[in-house]
């Protein structure tokens, strides 16, 4: 199955979330025996039920006119990015900036794979983690997974 560009499908999303009034966090296309879109939004008060369906009412037909499968069937989904949603962009960090987040390493930093601790600071290459032990900077291709920390009480 050929796709368009995901920069495409990603300009189209983001004109109709700044319509809908909601945050277009990511896009993904999975291929499979059923391909599916992922569209995730989000909002200061976080996403349900209804804002994901009045922004997929609101996606479908621009999507229709991209026609991003050259005409081949797709499912499209809406979503919310989660609680642990991965922070990516320069708006995520810099609203992280002073929690709680969990960093995964693709290898271990000081013996660590895994740390917890404040988002102290944030440049575009690197993050600064102040953790039980101590202040740690980490740069970005370093890191797997980072994301507010998700705490149960």
């Amino acid at each position: 199955m050929q796709v368009k560009p995901i920069s495409e499908i990603q300009a189209v999303a983001r004109r109709i979330a700044d319509e809908v009034g909601v945050e277009l966090v990511d896009v993904e296309f999975k291929m499979s025996s059923n391909p599916q879109l992922t569209v995730f939004i989000d909002t200061e008060d976080g996403v349900d039920l209804i804002t994901c369906e009045r922004y997929h009412r609101a996606l479908d037909p621009a999507l229709d006119e991209l026609d991003p499968t050259f005409g081949a069937p797709y499912t499209l989904n809406v979503s919310s990015p989660g609680l642990d949603r991965p922070l990516k962009t320069e708006r995520d960090f810099d609203r992280a900036l002073g929690l709680e987040v969990e960093v995964k390493l693709y290898a271990p930093l000081k013996g660590k794979k895994f740390l917890e601790g404040e988002l102290t600071a944030y440049d575009g290459n690197t993050v600064t983690v102040l953790t039980a032990t101590g202040e740690v900077k980490i740069e970005l291709t370093k890191i797997a997974k980072i994301n507010k920390a998700v705490k149960f009480d």
